[in-house]
């Protein structure tokens, strides 16, 4: 199944074949509209020359916090963001030999990863907290095939099937409007609660 994210072909498509792109995606999908997180990677591309896991790691932060500035910048909070992007590198560097597929998947000689593992390794990233490794690990699982034992546990709400709560239900402009709709009702809700 092909990406579909930001609604930009160039974007879906690194998206789609670059993990580190679709991880970084979900690291930058934080006030800041989904489609305009998930096109974060495509504008660091375009102006790096590259999305790889080494080069972004040790790019010049200064260089690089300047490149996610420029506008369109890639976050809402560019620095903070940029900063945040080059420490999951950087963990995903030294931690996994640059291979970020190993966050959901066993190095030769391990057992695979149950998806109470893959949850708490995506928790220990930089940015990463319970419901953003929640909703990647259900990412993983519903569009791309990922689904270790016990995914769905570990995913919570996010893995129901036929859902509209997050990014993974995401696949074309309408279920982006539903995921959309979703979220307006639970701030709703959320507000009404406090009274």
């Amino acid at each position: 199944m092909t990406l579909w994210m930001t609604g930009d072909p160039d974007a879906d498509e690194l998206l789609d074949t670059n993990p580190f792109a679709l991880l970084v995606g979900m690291l930058l999908d934080q006030q800041f509209p989904m489609e305009q997180a998930f096109a974060g990677p495509q504008k660091i591309r375009e102006r790096l020359g590259t999305f790889d896991v080494a080069s972004v790691a040790t790019a010049d932060p200064e260089e690089f916090a300047a490149l996610c500035a420029t506008p369109p910048a890639v976050h809402r909070y560019p620095g903070s963001m940029a900063a945040r992007i080059q420490s999951v590198a950087t963990v995903i560097l030294d931690m996994y030999g640059g291979d970020v597929t190993l966050l959901w998947s066993a190095a030769e000689g391990e057992d695979a990863p149950s998806g109470k593992d893959v949850l708490r390794r995506l928790k220990a990233l930089p940015g990463f907290g319970e419901q953003k490794a929640k909703i990647f690990l259900a990412l993983l699982a519903k569009q791309r095939g990922v689904t270790p034992a016990g995914w769905h546990e570990a995913a919570g709400s996010y893995g129901d099937e036929g859902s509209r709560r997050s990014i993974a239900d995401v696949t074309d402009p309408g279920s982006l409007q539903e995921v959309r709709d979703f979220k307006k009702q639970q701030k709703a809700a959320a507000k009404a609660a406090k009274g």
